[in-house]
This record gives structure tokens, sequence and C-alpha cells, in this order.
């Protein structure tokens, strides 16, 4: 069989090994993304291995394509409907990044309440040598024993991010999933954001999830809580989470995706001087051993299509 990795670039610049999928194929090709040879490269392609170019009916239309392996658990950017019509199968690599998704989350979640971006600027301009006693008390630091994180998105990501939470003496508040039946363990999304100190998105961009967190949403959380998310940027409204920092309506948000990748010109959370925002680009995952596990795991995927398995599939 052959196989392309059309946009291997965006998952190692040379620090993986490749040798688990060149043994799972005869033939592989690593190349660097670019669009205007995609179609090119499919062509005598049995499968394909893609991480961020979306395949749309068309380009799952190569004549020989038989396997799209993703490089990661979403595959938003591959037409499903129309790979599962065409008879082309598609598998997913999941729990491959917990560990580096939980390590950023609680990294974004630390550095906004310590506040860690503004005290080294004051040092850097020699603030701190100017006036101890102001640059001490310049921004309001807060202990996390005792306070409640809020998780949407009971899945491995928010249990992982959960555990952390305990040696910080945390305690805990899980919103009942959107559309589904409530448990009696959980609570109503409206009352774990309007209790919690600390939200942290961990749940899939659905049709039930996309826009989830808007302006009424974010007018319901206190006014020093801090919000999260390293799961999917279409769950959360961007411009509307500006305006409540701006306003000073929120603690702080610290933010590994955005609804385009790479942002596009207007982008709101890219917009000049929003207040106690970090922003990153979508690298929670990325991890080198992550990144090396999910090569693996693609490779696994593989071999077990082409023994006629199922794993991992998605279709």
């Amino acid at each position: 069989m052959k196989a392309v990795f059309l946009d291997y670039d965006t998952v190692s610049d040379g620090d993986l090994d490749t040798t688990a999928l060149r043994a799972a194929v005869g033939n592989l090709e690593l190349c660097d993304a670019d669009d205007a040879r995609i179609v090119e490269r499919m062509r005598d392609a049995d499968i394909v291995l893609v991480n961020k170019v979306e395949l749309s009916r068309e380009l799952l239309g190569a004549p020989r394509l038989k396997l799209v392996a993703a490089a990661g658990t979403g595959t938003n950017n591959i037409d499903v409907a129309a790979a599962r019509e065409l008879g082309v199968g598609v598998c997913n690599v999941r729990g491959y990044c917990t560990a580096s998704v939980v390590q950023h989350t609680w990294g974004l979640i630390l550095s906004l309440t310590q506040h860690l971006s503004e005290y080294s600027k004051l040092v850097g301009s020699g603030e701190w040598g100017q006036n101890e006693m102001r640059t001490v008390a310049s921004h309001p630091i807060r202990e996390l024993n005792g306070r409640i994180l809020g998780i949407i998105g009971w899945g491995e990501l928010g249990r992982g991010v959960a555990q952390v939470a305990k040696t910080f003496g945390m305690r805990l508040l899980i919103a009942n999933r959107p559309g589904a039946t409530p448990r009696p363990e959980r609570v109503s999304l409206d009352q774990l954001l309007a209790t919690a100190d600390v939200v942290s998105l961990h749940c899939p961009l659905t049709e039930a999830t996309r826009g989830l967190i808007g302006a009424r949403e974010l007018a319901l959380m206190k006014p020093d809580a801090l919000l999260i998310n390293t799961a999917r940027g279409g769950l959360l409204d961007g411009r509307a989470l500006a305006a409540a920092l701006n306003a000073g309506r929120l603690g702080g948000a610290g933010i590994d995706v955005l609804p385009q990748e790479p942002p596009q010109p207007g982008e709101p959370l890219l917009g000049p001087g929003i207040p106690n925002l970090l922003v990153t680009p979508h690298v929670a995952w990325a991890a080198r051993e992550a990144r090396q596990r999910c090569l693996d795991e693609m490779a696994a995927n593989i071999r077990d299509f082409a023994a006629g398995g199922h794993r991992s599939r998605v279709v």
C-alpha cells in the first residue's frame, strides 16, 4: 500500500521516530502542507494520513483511497458522511495527549492565578526596584485551596484536569452534558458557571455544544473567575469573551484554540490590550511524547486496517 501524510510538518519538525509508521505501510511519503498539491499527492494513495488539512467529498473521491488516518481525536476536518458513502474508512487516535493537555491546562490556570506575565513585565521594566510594595500588590493573587473547579466535558481530559485539582485542595463541579439526560451527581451548566472559580472546557464540538459559552453564559460567571478552553474554539464566542475581559467582568481567560486556525484578521481574541488573557497557538497536545504516541497509534490503526480490523474506526 502507498500512504501519504499530507501535512507531516504540522506534527513534527524532525524530532519524531517514524519507524512504526514506515513498517505499517510499504511506501510512505511525508509531506509539508501544500494545498496546491493535495490532489496530486492523493491520486495514487491507498492511505492518507492527515492532521489539519480539510478533506472534502471531492478529495475523498481519490481513485485508490481506502483509509484516512487522522493524527488526533477530532475528525471535524474530514467529511465523515462523504467518506461513509464512498466506502472510505476513517480512524482517529484517542487518549494520546491526555498528560500533555492536562499539563497545559494547569499551566494556563496557574499563570493566570499568579499573574506570571504581569509580574515578569514589572521586573523587566524596573518597577520592582523602584517600588517593591506597589509591585507586590499590583495584581491580586489567590490561593486555589478551597476554591471550586468547574469541568465541562467529563471525559478522559476532564477527569485528568480534575485529578490535579485535588493536589491544590480544590472542590469540584461537573456540568451535565448538553442535550443529555441530567445526572444527579452533576449540575446544570448555569449553576456551574455561577458557582465555579475556574471553568475548564473539555467537551467535543458538536451541534449541541457549538457556541456553548456566549455573552449570557459569561454574565453568569463570577467577576474574578477564570475561563480555560483547551478543547475547541467553536465552543466559545470570542467577541463576547473579549468584551467581558475588557469590561473587567471576568478575572481572566486562558485560550489554546480558536474557531479558525491559523487565525484570520479580525479575530476578536487577538485584539490589542485585552487584559488577563493568555492565548497559545493550539499547542496543549504538542508535547513531544504525545506527538510520538500519536504517530505510533496511527501506525497501529493502519496495521489493524490492513488485517481487516476496525481499531479506532470512526467510519
